[in-house]
C-alpha cells in the first residue's frame, strides 16, 4: 500500500528551515543572554567583597568607638564578629549580631570563597583601632584576606584601615 501525501506530512518531522530559524533565534539569544549572565555574577563577586569590607570596617569602628577589643573570625564562606565584654579583655565573648540580626555578617555565594586569611586566624582590633596578632595586643601586623575572583582585601596593622 501507498501511503497518501496527507499520512506522509504527519509522519515527517522538523523541516531544515525550521531547524535553522530555531538554530539562529537561539544564537541571537544568547549573544543578549551570556553577557548578562556574567555580568549578574561579577556583580555577585564584588558585592561579597563589599559585604566582607563592611563587616571589617564595622568591627574596627565599633572597637574604637566601644573601647573594647572585637575579634573577626572568618571561615570560608562567613564572617562573624565577637566582642569583650569588659576592657581590659581577656577574651571576646560576646557576639555582635548582624544587620540581619544574625550572628553572621557577610556570606559568600555558593560559589565564592575566602581561599587565605594571611597571617592565619582571628584578627583582633584593639581599642584603640590597631589590628594584632594576639589578643593582648602587642603585635600590629596587617592582614590579607584573599578571595576567589576579586581582589584582595588588605586589613593594615597600625590603623586597622581597610582596603
Amino acid at each position: 500500500m501507498c501511503a497518501t501525501s496527507s499520512e506522509r506530512r504527519r509522519q515527517a518531522g522538523f523541516t531544515m528551515i525550521e531547524l535553522v530559524v530555531v538554530l539562529v533565534l537561539l544564537g541571537i539569544l544568547s549573544t543578549f543572554v551570556a553577557p548578562r549572565l556574567l555580568a549578574a555574577i561579577s556583580l555577585q563577586d564584588d558585592a561579597w567583597r563589599d559585604e566582607l569590607q563592611g563587616a571589617l570596617r564595622f568591627a574596627q569602628k565599633s572597637a574604637v568607638a566601644r573601647r573594647r577589643l572585637t575579634c573577626v573570625a572568618i571561615s570560608n564562606t562567613t564572617v562573624s564578629i565577637t566582642t569583650a565584654s569588659d576592657n581590659p579583655a581577656t577574651a571576646c565573648a560576646v557576639a555582635m549580631t548582624g544587620p540581619d540580626a544574625k550572628s553572621t555578617y557577610a556570606t559568600a555565594p555558593s560559589s565564592r570563597a575566602i581561599t587565605t586569611v594571611s597571617p592565619a586566624g582571628v584578627i583582633y582590633f584593639q581599642p584603640d583601632g590597631r589590628v594584632t596578632t594576639d589578643l593582648a595586643g602587642s603585635h600590629a601586623a596587617d592582614r590579607t584576606i584573599s578571595l576567589t575572583g576579586v581582589a584582595n582585601l588588605v586589613v593594615l596593622g597600625e590603623t586597622g584601615h581597610v582596603e
